[in-house]
């Protein structure tokens, strides 16, 4: 699993507040969507359509990190990130781009300021797979 403000169209597709799962395995992209429910935060499953790979082709490199046209570029990057990803190894990625710093005026327990988006999730996920 990883975590990271991976791209403003995130931003674009969520707003502020809610966080992108995207996953290499639809189980696991649930499962982590469902934690962060549990734990006050918000997120939502995203697909990793594989026709959007070959926006990722290049004549210079093994592969480009942006596609050539902005559209879904939220699911490019996550498509770009899967390329990384041994065959076998269930992975998933949340983009924390839109909730990660709080502009506006505190919300629930979130304060002004970076939040700390994700965390909740992470350890909410830690907790479950250590009391298996």
């Amino acid at each position: 699993m990883d975590i990271a403000t991976l791209t403003g169209a995130q931003l674009v597709a969520l707003g502020t507040r809610v966080f992108a799962v995207m996953s290499n395995d639809d189980a696991i992209r649930d499962e982590v969507v469902a934690a962060a429910g549990a734990a006050g935060e918000s997120a939502w499953p995203m697909p990793l359509p594989s026709e959007l790979r070959s926006g990722l082709d290049s004549s210079v490199a093994d592969i480009a990190n942006v596609a050539g046209e902005r559209w879904g570029g939220m699911l490019s990057a996550g498509v770009f990130l899967r390329e990384f990803i041994e065959d076998g190894v269930r992975w998933a990625h949340l983009d924390i781009a839109g909730p990660s710093f709080n502009q506006g005026g505190p919300h629930g327990y979130t304060a002004k300021g970076g939040t700390g988006a994700g965390t909740r999730t992470l350890v909410r996920i830690a907790e479950q797979y250590t009391t298996e």
